[in-house]
């Protein structure tokens, strides 16, 4: 059983520094087609999109940036209105990023818009890219996303659909240092699970072809789609605190009197929406069932998961002896599937208790 998690944070850094010197090509699986869009909402460019990524995905990260790369990322996309999917991912409670897809107008016209933001040691950064070119056939779907104000110079992701396979790449030019944008980190998941988005999906008749918010006039004086704390943050046309149908859950988790924690040590607190054990025996195959998680330090048994997808689950915490972010020989770990639900814009508290040493 593996829990790595130190995932999280490839795509927080899509606008961080990365090569100095990268050519700005197409993937081989680009194949492009450049669609025009019309006025309404009906010829949304993009619209695809919303479908293709719903569910738990879960694969390698590689990348240009200080970060390196990564053996697996978790993300859980699930519908929060008719017209919108999201996912919220913590690393720790410095780190943390939200995604998004949901459907914009924008120069008179209506795109699949993506906001990509969140903390990079808990220094926040937002930024927006517009659909600009869609390529659907029965094998494959491709859709480019260009950063709104100055476009695919300054910074695109590229999202490919194909089978079980999602492919997510990021290119940026590095803070406006390089001529154009160049590569910066690639994400290639399997698909995990989709019975997780069921109920949103029915819930909203997801997905419609309706407009999410209007982007009309929110970057006027704008030098970028970009913001950041200690800038222009207060200027996010979407923010966190906007978002709809999410609630949180507050973990409090304890230690029974047989183990004693160090503040040197890591638990990971695991959200799953399928339980991990049969009895006394972990089921392993479940694994695909992550939907989040988080790295605290040890003596820190309280965290609140914000902007949360309503649902049931499970939450187990796992205390890293080691110190390899793995359930292995010598780590403590909770063994009892304690569950929770969580309502729309809701808030649940639930209680785990790590009792065992894994012989």
């Amino acid at each position: 059983m593996r829990f790595t998690n130190i995932i999280a944070l490839a795509l927080l850094v899509i606008l961080m520094p990365s090569c100095k010197s990268c050519k700005d090509k197409k993937s081989e699986e680009e194949s492009p087609e450049i669609t025009e869009n019309g006025p309404t909402a009906e010829n949304t460019l993009g619209f695809g999109v919303l479908n293709k990524v719903k569910g738990i995905w879960n694969g390698p990260v590689t990348s240009t940036t200080p970060l390196g790369g990564y053996p697996e990322w978790i993300v859980d996309f699930r519908p929060i209105t008719e017209n919108q999917i999201s996912a919220k991912n913590e690393l720790d409670t410095m780190n943390d990023i939200f995604l998004s897809f949901f459907i914009a107008k924008y120069n008179n016209q209506y795109k699949v818009a993506f906001r990509n933001g969140g903390s990079f040691g808990s220094r926040k950064r937002v930024s927006y890219f517009l659909a600009d070119s869609v390529s659907e056939t029965a094998n494959q779907s491709f859709y480019k996303f260009t950063e709104i104000i100055k476009g695919k110079t300054r910074a695109y992701t590229e999202v490919i659909r194909k089978a079980d396979s999602l492919i997510i790449k990021s290119y940026t030019n590095n803070y406006n240092s390089l001529p154009t944008s160049a590569p910066h980190m690639a994400w290639k998941a399997k698909l995990q699970d989709t019975t997780s988005a069921t109920n949103a999906v029915t819930h909203f008749n997801f997905p419609k072809k309706t407009q999410t918010i209007d982007f009309s006039s929110v970057f006027a004086g704008q030098s970028e789609a970009v913001f950041y704390s200690g800038s222009n943050l207060s200027a996010d046309p979407y923010p966190e605190t906007a978002q709809p149908y999410l609630g949180k859950t507050t973990v409090n988790y304890t230690y029974d009197g047989a183990h004693t924690p160090s503040s040197s040590k890591k638990t990971l607190l695991i959200i799953m929406t399928q339980p991990l054990f049969s009895g006394p025996v972990p089921n392993t195959a479940n694994l695909k069932y992550r939907s989040r998680y988080v790295i605290l330090d040890a003596t820190n048994q309280s965290f609140v998961f914000n902007y949360m997808h309503p649902g049931s689950y499970y939450v187990y915490a796992l205390y890293d002896n080691d110190g390899n972010l793995t359930a292995s020989s010598g780590d403590w770990l909770s063994t009892a599937n304690t569950p929770f639900t969580l309502t729309a814009l809701g808030t649940t508290t639930v209680s785990p208790q790590i009792n065992f040493t894994i012989p």
